[in-house]
């Protein structure tokens, strides 16, 4: 027992460790995508980025709507 590392509180003991390292293990950014090569994975992330961009679009549209909408009710009050 002289050997033993310190451990912090919460970090659990042998059964909780040995779950972590063989069942969760830490999280990973590299292959994040399982069996993924780098070109799946830039596929994924042009994916990801078109996705983005529509969002951005819809709520760019979206609020020009908007927009509209309240210059029309205020030229209509105008009249």
């Amino acid at each position: 027992m002289a050997g033993e590392e310190q451990k912090t509180p919460g970090e659990g003991g042998r059964l909780l460790g040995w779950v972590f390292k063989n069942l969760a293990g830490p999280a990973t950014v590299d292959n994040a995508i399982q069996g993924g090569s780098r070109i799946q994975r830039d596929l994924w992330k042009e994916d990801l980025e078109r996705r983005k961009q529509w969002s951005r679009e819809q709520r760019e549209r979206k609020r020009a709507e908007r927009e509209a909408r309240r210059a029309e009710r205020e030229a209509r009050r105008g009249l």
